[in-house]
């Protein structure tokens, strides 16, 4: 996967304060519009945890990742691995978390751009796969939905993706969920991976020019809207 930029060890070590610079608060903005979600599409993954569910422990979910992968890890990696699994063991039993093709997106190009230059691609598989199920979700969905909004992604201009609500389709059903979800009618928690994966969309559609996300509509719930002090926020921890 085309990484974004360069990502830093050290910026993923500060990230549970990252927010998105105004670019990506701007896709934020392009992307979660006021359109009507096709409630019950089947391309919409629902994954939620309900108010009667116990999650587990953060101790418990790095317990089931070094079971699950028993293999050392260089310390390099290993203690940001850890750190981030902390934070998206955090994410993931918010009461208000729902994954979404988005998020899976921002979290696989993140990790991608860790682990590049990791001495076992076959390991780095791996590591992710225990990574993703130590959060009791698929690590295969994960990719797939990444890989999805990519193509897509690709195959769109700045225009059209801003424009997503007025079409019909697979990739703008997920992202009119997304939308309404965001203004309240549904589970929706504001995330960096959630960021970076709208980011991403938008790179990928070369749509990252000022003018163009300045054409996209306003219309998020305010807490969405947070951006960093500067570009270099958001540089932090996407290159």
């Amino acid at each position: 996967m085309a990484a974004i930029s360069s990502l830093p060890f050290a910026a993923l070590r500060g990230a549970s304060e990252w927010r998105p610079s105004s670019a990506a608060a701007a896709v934020s903005g392009a992307v979660v519009l006021s359109a009507r979600a096709r409630r019950g599409s089947r391309s919409v993954v629902r994954c939620v945890a309900t108010a009667g569910d116990v999650p587990p422990t953060v101790a418990e979910t790095k317990l089931n990742f070094l079971k699950s992968y028993k293999r050392p890890i260089p310390s390099i990696y290993s203690t940001v691995l850890q750190e981030l699994l902390v934070q998206q063991h955090l994410m993931r039993y918010k009461r208000t978390y729902q994954y979404d093709p988005v998020f899976a997106l921002g979290f696989v190009t993140v990790y991608d751009q860790l682990m590049d230059g990791y001495p076992s691609n076959e390991d780095r598989d791996s590591i992710f796969k225990a990574y993703i199920t130590a959060l009791n979700e698929d690590p295969d969905q994960y990719r797939a939905d990444a890989q999805k909004m990519e193509e897509w992604a690709r195959s769109q201009n700045g225009s059209s993706l801003v424009d997503f609500s007025s079409r019909d389709g697979e990739i703008e059903a997920i992202l009119k969920d997304i939308s309404e979800r965001a203004k309240g009618k549904g589970n929706f928690s504001y995330s960096r991976f959630f960021a970076v994966g709208l980011f991403r969309l938008l790179e990928l559609a070369n749509a990252t020019e000022p003018t163009i996300l300045d054409k996209g509509p306003r219309c998020l719930p305010q807490h969405t809207l947070e951006v960093g002090s500067s570009q270099g926020t958001s540089q932090g921890i996407c290159g």
